[in-house]
C-alpha cells in the first residue's frame, strides 16, 4: 500500500465508458497531464472534494453555480479585499465531482504588505456594516426582480402584424437569445453580490477565533461559536411561517384534515369545502411569496425543487409542527436559554483575560463578529434559495422551446448540456427559425445527451476520494477550517475509514465538535429533505449535510451528525441556535450508520460512537 494520504491528482482512473467526459465540462476544469508547468502546479497543491457543496456528481449546466463563486470568492479576496493569507480558490472536476484548493500566500513580506490593504478596505465594510448591507438587499433584490421580469416566449410562424406597424425592428428570435444572455449574465451578477460580504463575515469571526486561541490555548471552536450565537436572521424566517401555519391549523381546527393527507392537493381540495379551510389556505399563499421560495436541498442543483415547486415539502413540515403541538412539545428555539449560556461562557471567558487592554480587544473582536454574522446565514435566502428557484423555472421555459423544435428529447434534458452549449443550440434554432431551413441541432444533441445520461449514471455509482494531493504539513486556511471541516486530523480520520477492509467494523467516528453535549440515542439516516418526515421525536438526525429546508427536523431530533461541514456549516449553527449536540464533518457517516442503531454524539469531543 502506497504511504500516501490520497491519490495524486492525475492518478485518479477515468471510470471505463465515460472516456471523453471532460467535455461536459469548461476546459480548464480538467487536471492536465501535457501542459508540464500547469501540471507540476497541480501536483503542488491539495484538492479536497467539496461535497458540502456537491453531495452528488454536478450536470454540466448546473456548474454555472461553482463558476460563478469560482470568479466571485477568488476576486474578492485576491483583488478588491485583499485577505493576507490566501489569494483564491482554484478548482477542478474529477468524474463529475468538484474539488477544490485554496492558493496560499507564501511570501511573508506580501502577506504583510496585504494586511494593509485588508485593513482599510475590510474596516470600512465593518464600520459601515448596517448601511452597506442595507444597500446590498436593494441590490439583490433588484436583480431578483430583473430575472422574474425576463419573459421567454415561443417563436411564431409569423410575428405579429405590430412588429411593423409599431416600428420594432426586433424579432421573437433576437429576444429569445437576449433573454437568455440576460438571465445568465444577473446568475454570475447575482454571486458577484453573494460574496461581496462573506468573505468579511467569515474573517471577522475566524480573527476573533484567533484571537481566542491566543489567549486561551485550549478552548474549543465551538466554545468561541458559542459566543456568537443567539443572533435573529431572516434565513429562519421560512421556517416560522410554516410554524405560524402549523398554529393557525389549529386554531382554525382543520389540524385533522392537513393531517389525514400525505399530499397537499389531496388536502387543499377538501379545505376548499369550508370556510375555515379557505381563510387557512389564504394565509398559506400570503406566506409563499418569498419565504416558499426555499430549496429543498442547497440549491445548487436543478433538481433542488423549492417549496413553491412542491408545496408537499411545505405541507408535511406543517404537519410535523401540529403534531409536536398537540404532543405538548415546543417548537420555538430555546433563543433565550441559548443566549443566557452565551452570555455565561463569554463573561467566563472574558473574566480570564489578563488586562483591560486584552478585554477592550475581545470586546471589539466579538462585537464585530456579532455584527457581521447574520450576513453569513442571510444572504443564502436570497441567493440559493429566492434567486435560484426563480433561475430554475426561466431555464426550463427555454427548454420547452428547445424540446418543441428538437433540440432536446425532454424539457430536463437541458442540464446536460453547458450554459455555452445552449447558447450556441439557441443561435443554431433561430437561426434556422429565420432562414425556413432544418437547423442542425435535433441530429447532434439528443445523441450526445444520452451519452451523457450514461456517463452520469456511472459518475454516481462512483466514490470520489476526499482529496487528492499531498496535505500541506499544516492546513491552516480559515475557511477550509471552519466552513469546511478540512484539518489535518479529518483527513486522518477519512483515509482511516476509507481503507478499511469492512465498514461495518467501523464503531467510532470523528468529526468537528460542532455543538457542545452528549446524547445516546436511535439513529435515523436521512439522505435528503424529502425523508424527515420519517424522523421520530428523540432521534439523532445523520445526514450528508443540511439546509434551511431540514428546519422542522430540528424540533424532533436531539443531537446531529452530518459528514461534511466544519463550525460553521448550516447543521452546526442551526444546533448551537436549538441548543443540541452536533458532531459535523465525519466524513463517512451515512456510509456507516445504520437507522436504528443506537448511537452516542458528543458534541463537546466531536465523537461519534456506535453502541449497538
Amino acid at each position: 500500500m502506497s504511504n500516501r494520504l490520497f491519490p495524486a491528482p492525475h492518478d485518479v482512473e477515468t471510470i471505463p465508458g465515460t472516456e471523453g467526459w471532460q467535455r461536459m465540462y469548461p476546459y480548464n476544469y480538467s487536471f492536465t497531464k501535457n501542459d508540464v508547468t500547469r501540471k507540476q502546479y497541480e501536483e503542488g497543491m491539495f484538492w479536497f472534494y467539496d461535497g458540502l457543496h456537491y453531495p452528488e456528481p454536478t450536470y454540466p449546466f448546473d456548474l454555472i453555480w461553482d463558476e460563478a463563486w469560482y470568479l466571485a470568492l477568488s476576486q474578492f479576496n485576491t483583488r478588491i479585499f485583499s485577505v493576507p493569507p490566501v489569494y483564491g480558490v482554484d478548482h477542478r472536476i474529477i468524474n463529475g465531482y468538484v474539488y477544490i484548493s485554496p492558493v496560499p500566500v507564501k511570501d511573508p513580506k506580501e502577506i504583510e504588505e496585504r494586511i494593509g490593504h485588508f485593513l482599510e478596505r475590510a474596516g470600512y465594510y465593518y464600520q459601515n456594516w448596517d448601511a452597506l448591507t442595507a444597500k446590498w438587499e436593494e441590490k439583490i433584490k433588484a436583480t431578483i426582480s430583473s430575472l422574474e421580469a425576463i419573459k421567454i416566449e415561443p417563436l411564431p410562424a409569423l410575428e405579429d402584424k405590430q412588429v411593423v406597424f409599431d416600428g420594432i425592428g426586433e424579432s421573437k428570435g433576437y429576444h429569445l437569445l437576449k433573454a437568455y444572455d440576460e438571465m445568465i449574465d444577473l446568475g454570475i451578477r447575482c454571486w458577484q453580490y453573494h460574496f461581496e460580504f462573506l468573505n468579511l463575515g467569515y474573517a471577522a469571526y475566524v480573527t476573533f477565533l484567533d484571537f481566542c486561541q491566543k489567549q486561551f490555548p485550549d478552548i474549543p471552536a465551538q466554545r468561541v461559536t458559542q459566543m456568537i450565537s443567539g443572533v435573529d436572521v431572516i434565513m429562519y424566517q421560512a421556517d416560522e411561517e410554516l410554524k405560524n401555519l402549523a398554529r393557525s391549523a389549529l386554531e382554525l381546527g382543520i389540524e385533522k384534515t392537513l393531517l389525514a393527507h400525505r399530499d397537499f392537493v389531496d388536502a387543499e381540495r377538501e379545505l376548499k369545502q369550508v370556510p375555515p379551510g379557505r381563510t387557512w389556505l389564504a394565509t398559506l399563499e400570503k406566506a409563499r411569496y418569498p419565504w416558499f421560495n426555499v430549496s429543498s436541498g442547497t440549491g445548487w442543483y436543478h433538481y433542488d425543487k423549492s417549496w413553491n415547486d412542491d408545496l408537499n415539502i411545505p405541507f408535511s413540515s406543517i404537519c410535523i409542527y401540529i403534531e409536536q403541538i398537540q404532543k405538548g412539545a415546543s417548537i420555538e428555539r430555546p433563543l433565550e436559554a441559548v443566549r443566557r449560556e452565551r452570555d455565561r461562557v463569554t463573561a467566563e471567558y472574558r473574566a480570564l483575560l489578563p488586562n483591560g487592554e486584552a478585554q477592550a480587544a475581545f470586546d471589539q473582536l466579538l462585537q464585530t463578529a456579532k455584527t457581521v454574522f447574520p450576513y453569513v446565514e442571510n444572504h443564502m435566502f436570497y441567493v440559493e434559495h429566492w434567486f435560484h428557484t426563480v433561475f430554475w423555472r426561466k431555464v426550463r421555459d427555454v427548454a420547452a422551446i428547445m424540446k418543441e423544435h428538437g433540440f432536446i428529447v425532454d424539457i430536463e434534458d437541458i442540464w446536460l448540456l453547458k450554459r455555452g452549449e445552449i447558447k450556441d443550440a439557441l443561435w443554431d434554432l433561430v437561426t434556422a427559425w429565420a432562414t425556413g431551413v432544418k437547423p442542425r441541432g435535433p441530429a447532434v444533441w439528443p445523441p450526445e445527451i444520452e451519452w451523457r445520461k450514461g456517463v452520469m449514471q456511472k459518475f454516481r455509482e462512483w466514490a470520489p476520494p476526499p482529496a487528492v494531493g499531498i496535505p500541506p504539513e499544516v492546513i491552516q486556511e480559515p475557511f477550509t477550517v471552519v466552513l469546511w471541516g478540512i484539518t489535518n486530523d479529518s483527513l486522518k480520520a477519512w483515509s482511516k475509514v476509507r481503507d478499511a477492509k469492512n465498514l461495518d467494523d467501523i464503531k467510532a467516528l470523528t468529526g468537528f465538535a460542532a455543538s457542545p453535549g452528549m446524547v445516546e440515542g436511535k439513529a435515523r439516516v436521512c439522505r435528503g429533505a424529502d425523508e424527515i418526515r420519517s424522523l421520530e421525536h428523540g432521534e439523532i438526525l445523520v445526514a450528508p449535510t443540511t439546509s434551511p429546508t431540514w428546519a422542522p427536523a430540528f424540533a424532533k431530533i436531539k443531537a446531529c451528525v452530518t459528514d461534511v461541514g466544519g463550525v460553521m456549516c448550516h447543521a452546526a449553527i442551526v444546533c448551537r441556535e436549538y441548543g443540541m449536540p452536533s458532531v459535523v464533518g465525519t466524513g463517512h457517516a451515512t456510509a456507516i450508520i445504520k437507522t436504528g442503531q443506537k448511537i452516542r454524539v458528543n458534541g463537546s469531543t466531536g465523537e461519534v460512537t456506535i453502541i449497538e
